[in-house]
């Protein structure tokens, strides 16, 4: 049988050409233009369809919501499905995400970051396509590739096609990390791949359908819209927080370092106005810097609330990221770990879920260097960028 996309008639709806305008949504110079901005090559597909969303606050046309947009075309949206943070983007990490009504558009916002991670069959009886448009930051510990999984798994079972509107990948520029072992799986982690993965959203479906990676090896039946002058060489700096501690592109560089981090007892900065672009404890003394967290919002309750962490400000190392080695930076882990004096309680229980293997909180205990470890991740990188270049959409950093 051949697929919805496949027999897709091609319309010229005039409102289709309007909507397609000047759409950088970042700074580069060839213009870069997410998937999203390419509205003459999915909007006739939503002709007579009974969409469903996937979006975050990330979600634009320019300045416009694509849910605001779609609405104003006539396309019948019929509800949202929102990611961790909320369709707004203001939940903090980890903070259950209720179902709501959005005050826009009065559409009803369900939640894929409460009780359930998959929409379920009474969502989708009502749906011909769903749409996914959320802007992502390159970690595999970022949950939106985890949801997009579960949608696309959700998708294959009920035969529903699903739309992808790519957007770039602003760690995209590099492959690094211990891959993830099949012990360690979580919603922080799904596939055996490596911290930083080096895909865009498009990408990465394509290697979750093409590896048999969702549940009973089913396939979903995808159509990506992929983003104009994109190559994984750019340092594309993101027009919006894409969550609410990730406020500038210091910390979407510094992310992929610093979230191991959050299986320690350091804290990141949550609560400060450089969140995962500080690292700092009370005890550390080697440090340069020094902050205080307080509660705010996306950090209600922060590590260290109202008591000075002292440690490093690394905004310059992160404006500096187009210089340094496009790698993970293991030394500041190293060193924490090497002068705080409770070395048994320096990791919790979440550091293995984050680096998707026991090996790395091992190798830190047992003294190896920053290098030593790196050499023991080479050969499983190796074979994962074999399989990632299959999967490639834009041109490669290598």
């Amino acid at each position: 049988m051949n697929s919805f996309f496949s027999i897709l008639k091609i319309s010229s709806l005039l409102v289709f050409i309007i909507l397609q305008t000047n759409c950088t949504n970042g700074q580069s110079t060839h213009e870069i233009q997410p998937g999203a901005c390419q509205t003459s090559s999915y909007f006739p597909m939503l002709q007579g369809k009974r969409v469903a969303i996937v979006a975050n606050h990330t979600a634009t046309i320019d300045d416009v919501h694509l849910v605001d947009s779609l609405v104003r075309a006539g396309i019948e949206v019929k509800k949202v499905f929102s990611p961790e943070h909320g369709f707004r983007g203001i939940a903090e990490a980890g903070q259950k995400v209720d179902d709501a009504i959005d005050l826009v558009t009065g559409l009803p916002v369900l939640s894929l970051y409460g009780n359930n991670k998959k929409p379920r069959k009474e969502d989708l009886s009502d749906i011909d396509l769903i749409i996914f448009d959320i802007q992502d930051v390159g970690a595999r510990f970022y949950t939106y590739i985890s949801t997009m999984t579960y949608v696309m798994e959700a998708c294959a079972e009920h035969g529903i096609p699903l739309i992808i509107l790519d957007r770039p990948n602003p760690n995209g520029f590099y492959v690094d990390g211990p891959v993830l072992q099949p012990e360690f799986k979580s919603f922080v982690g799904l596939h055996p791949v490596p911290i930083v993965h080096g895909m865009t959203i498009g990408e990465y479906a394509q290697m979750v359908n093409g590896e048999g990676w969702l549940e009973n090896e089913l396939k979903c039946e995808i159509k990506i819209i992929p983003v104009k002058n994109y190559m994984h060489s750019d340092f594309y700096e993101l027009p919006l927080r894409p969550s609410p501690n990730l406020p500038n592109k210091n910390a979407v560089y510094l992310y992929p370092s610093l979230c191991l981090f959050e299986g320690t007892v350091v804290s990141v900065g949550r609560g400060t106005e450089l969140p995962f672009q500080v690292i700092g404890h009370p005890e550390f003394t080697k440090g340069n810097y020094y902050f205080v967290p307080k509660p705010m919002i996306g950090a209600v309750k922060p590590p260290f609330d109202n008591i000075t962490c002292n440690g490093f400000n690394l905004t310059d190392w992160a404006q500096k990221m187009n210089e340094n080695s496009a790698q993970i930076n293991l030394d500041w882990l190293i060193l924490f770990y090497n002068e705080l004096s409770e070395k048994n309680q320096f990791f919790n229980s979440f550091f293995e879920k984050l680096a998707g293997t026991a090996e790395l909180r091992k190798q830190i205990e047992q003294g190896l260097s920053a290098e030593q470890i790196r050499e023991t991740w080479q050969p499983e990188l190796k074979e994962y960028k074999r399989i990632r270049k299959k999967y490639l959409i834009y041109t490669d950093i290598e």
